[in-house]
């Protein structure tokens, strides 16, 4: 491997920021929260107002999205290779896979079905009478069956309430000194326009966005990666993977919204630490294969996991549950 991680040492984060631009005029539509609608808040020195275009929950989602080939239903090619589990019906269909669902391992379809939870269970060794290590039992349970899981962290919920890792990379993307964008529109109903319930002609309000600087912040806590006592070559593999997707979104994933599309202007800026700059998507693509090869051969990599997934199973288990419930209360 070409690139050098050294100058990351006895560093706690390294920290990226990347200036985004509109691809095509001016406005953009920030992201959007139940009950609350629009993240707009006032800027520390209160003579401004900032707004939240992308949370940390949904870039985690999209720093994910670009490492996967939702065609071939598998990693992108630089990242072949790498462990996940893959949830398939008695006919071997694909259904869902620890990398599309929500919440990753933790997910139904995986950490309640009986084949992986017999692994966990095994594996992980979790129990309510004696104290728990994540750093021995689940830090390296999760670098092998879903590496994943250790960049953008997990609530193992389904295994123990008390299991969960924080994100090693996480990321947001902010707008400063905006100003609201408003316009408006209509949906019409050509045949009955005067149908209520939205389903006649509906005229509607709409506020975007327009921003002098917008910025994208990458946090990769390099402190935390070092507590889980991995081996160089898997912390080397980590970094340069979640530097790879940062990469990859900022080249590739930018498209967020139907109204939001950016692209970076100008080159993405590493603030800490000093002397440490952000290495090419080419680059990071050339070096991933290297590092998943030498992982394994350090057999610390599972192959791909297949469980077989059963609604009747599933729903009887959560029968089950519900009557302990009521039982217990």
């Amino acid at each position: 491997m070409n690139i050098d991680f050294s100058p990351l040492d006895n560093h706690p984060r390294l920290l990226i920021e990347a200036a985004l631009a509109p691809v095509q005029g001016t406005r953009f539509q920030a992201t959007g929260f139940p009950e609350i609608g629009t993240a707009e808040y006032p800027s520390p020195d209160g003579n401004s107002r900032i707004v939240l275009v992308e949370s940390a929950q949904s870039m985690a989602n999209r720093l994910e999205n670009v490492c996967w080939d939702m065609t071939s239903d598998d990693w992108i090619t630089p990242l072949k290779g790498l462990p996940l589990v893959k949830v398939k019906d008695a006919e071997g269909k694909a259904i869902t896979n620890s990398v599309l669902e929500a919440h990753r391992l933790n997910s139904e379809y995986i950490a309640r079905n009986p084949q992986f939870r017999s692994i966990a269970d095994s594996e992980i060794g979790f129990r309510k009478d004696r104290s728990f290590d994540v750093r021995i039992q689940l830090a390296p349970f999760l670098l092998k069956y879903d590496p994943n899981s250790i960049i953008h962290g997990i609530f193992f919920e389904e295994i123990g309430g008390v299991l969960r890792l924080p994100r090693l990379l996480s990321g947001f993307i902010e707008a400063e000194d905006i100003k609201v964008a408003s316009s408006g529109g209509v949906k019409i109903n050509r045949v009955e326009p005067g149908l209520k319930g939205g389903e006649g002609n509906v005229i509607f309000s709409r506020d975007e966005y327009v921003s002098p600087k917008i910025v994208a912040y990458f946090n990769l806590d390099m402190a935390q990666l070092r507590g889980y006592g991995f081996s160089n070559t898997a912390n080397n593999l980590l970094v340069a993977w979640s530097l790879f997707k940062i990469r990859r979104f900022l080249e590739h994933g930018l498209r967020l919204r139907t109204a939001c599309d950016f692209e970076v202007r100008g080159e993405p800026i590493v603030t800490r630490p000093a002397g440490f700059s952000l290495p090419s998507l080419g680059d990071l693509g050339t070096a991933m294969p290297e590092l998943i090869q030498a992982v394994r051969k350090e057999r610390l990599f599972a192959d791909v996991t297949a469980v077989v997934y059963s609604a009747d199973k599933t729903a009887k288990k959560k029968k089950s549950e519900s009557n302990e419930e009521i039982q217990e209360g």
